[in-house]
């Protein structure tokens, strides 16, 4: 049980990676969770069954709905954990946008929009988080960003999400050095092309979706557990000295050049 007793904020928890990352926290042990998603008709509907799948042996599960662009929604997704479980123990910063498009027509809407959701709220729920974190000192905790492949490579339809993943990845790298005084770890994970709804109109296109396996020298897309266990490692105490490090998780597509 690698997260035994843990509590663990999970944002952007109704689908894809975050829903897979609940599951494995789940399973591996932790007792509390706290579920962010958006809120909409589809959300509730999404993470009110993730909820009620997860309540079970004791486990309780809150949940709290916002946009993680507005920095009232962080806020309040602490004020829900201080006040059910009294702590934070793990925070998974995974909510994020990915609205392919042009770089030369791109509305600025859609570049402030990316931004807004993709960098603007990991920095707003890792401050919100790390200030309780803070005081539980020295027991600390464990902040892991949700990045990209995209931090580290380019994307003709994604200039305005690149910039938003290597500026998570850097975040992590400086609270990592900001945290670590109080015993609060910080890192990141990258995912490559993992099949979830953020994608999923974009690789319905075969030439696409081949294109995609190709790179890989497992010969697959990731699915979302395949990163909800790194981001349970990186949770747990065997990465007890891992702070401010980035793990790639891409079934190799980085380093398949030749």
């Amino acid at each position: 049980m690698l997260v035994s007793g843990k509590v663990v904020v999970i944002t952007g928890a109704s689908q894809g990676i975050g829903r897979a990352c609940a599951q494995e926290f789940a399973k591996y042990g932790a007792t509390g969770l706290v579920l962010h998603y958006l809120g909409d008709p589809r959300s509730e509907e999404d993470v009110q069954s993730l909820k009620k799948e997860l309540e079970t042996d004791g486990r309780k599960v809150a949940t709290v709905p916002g946009d993680i662009s507005d920095p009232s929604t962080s806020q309040k997704i602490v004020a829900v954990a201080r006040e059910t479980f009294g702590r934070i123990d793990v925070l998974v910063s995974n909510a994020g946008i990915c609205p392919f498009a042009e770089f030369l027509t791109m509305p600025l809407e859609t570049y402030h929009k990316t931004r807004a959701v993709n960098l603007d709220g990991s920095f707003y729920v890792t401050q919100a988080v790390a200030n309780l974190m803070k005081e539980q000192n020295p027991q600390g905790g464990s902040i892991i960003a949700i990045a990209s492949i995209s931090a580290l490579v380019g994307g003709a339809l994604q200039t305005h999400y690149t910039p938003t993943k290597a500026g998570v990845l850097s975040l992590m790298q400086s609270c990592a050095i900001a945290l670590g005084k109080y015993n609060i770890r910080a890192n990141s994970v990258l995912p490559g092309t993992i099949a979830t709804d953020i994608n999923k109109a974009h690789l319905s296109d075969p030439q696409i979706h081949n294109s995609n396996v190709s790179r890989t020298v497992l010969g697959r897309l990731g699915a979302p557990d395949d990163i909800a266990g790194p981001v349970v490692f990186l949770a747990s105490d065997l990465a007890k000295y891992v702070t401010g490090a980035s793990l790639l998780v891409d079934g190799g597509a980085f380093v398949n050049l030749q």
